[in-house]
């Protein structure tokens, strides 16, 4: 039977009823102990360090916030010492994450972004591309800033500055991984919402509350915004 573009759409695997959780990462090292000094570092959580007479040893670091973790040691992977590139710590606030990195002694580089006409360019390429312009996102739109770093193997990591995601990329309710995470979905709700007492004359809105837990779970969603 001729397979057509409709025939491949009927056959498409429906959503399953079993979750699929993308639970560790791993990252090739050549010397565990100066990854685990370094990722500690970090400040990242220690999760487990076993090891083996044979020479087995599996380490395990779950960054602040995250429900995925990394895994290294010896006689985990055969990939290449160095060789992971793109690994993406997302955070809400760009600039204050680069600072706690540089405050913790990492070397992380100045916060950039991309150019929105091409995606071609002389630069390490990432998600959008291998242009990198100085600073951030002149709009500061979610997904669009960013700052780089590497452990001591070079393995690539990079911080992508989120603060609204795109619609469907979450679940109906809203949740926060950090009181971090809250509180910078706070600020931008007070600031949006005292743009919005401006608009509507500077007089003081009794239903604050309501407004601005409207404007956080629109935002998580990727919804429309209230004005």
């Amino acid at each position: 039977m001729a397979i057509t573009e409709n025939s491949k759409a009927a056959e498409a695997p429906k959503p399953g009823s079993i979750d699929f959780k993308l639970e560790i990462v791993v990252v090739p090292v050549s010397d565990v102990d100066r990854a685990k000094a370094f990722y500690t570092q970090l400040g990242w959580r220690l999760d487990a360090d076993f090891a083996s007479d044979d020479g087995w040893r599996v380490i395990q670091f779950t960054p602040p916030g995250s429900n995925a973790s990394v895994i290294f040691g010896r006689n985990v992977t055969a990939a290449a010492p160095g060789s992971a590139r793109g690994l993406y710590l997302i955070v809400s606030d760009i600039q204050a994450a680069r600072e706690e990195l540089v405050a913790r002694g990492i070397e992380a580089g100045e916060i950039f972004h991309g150019s929105g006409d091409t995606h071609a360019g002389p630069d390490e390429p990432y998600i959008s591309g291998s242009c990198r312009l100085s600073g951030p996102d002149p709009a500061r739109g979610s997904y669009r800033s960013f700052v780089s770093f590497h452990d001591p193997d070079g393995n690539g990591w990079l911080l992508q500055e989120i603060t609204t995601r795109l619609p469907g990329r979450v679940e109906a309710d809203t949740t926060f991984k950090s009181s971090a995470d809250l509180a910078g979905a706070l600020r931008r709700a007070a600031a949006a919402h005292g743009e919005h007492e401006k608009r509507t004359g500077g007089r003081h809105d009794d239903n604050w509350p309501d407004w601005c837990a409207d404007y956080i779970v629109k935002e998580q969603a990727g919804a429309p915004l209230p004005s």
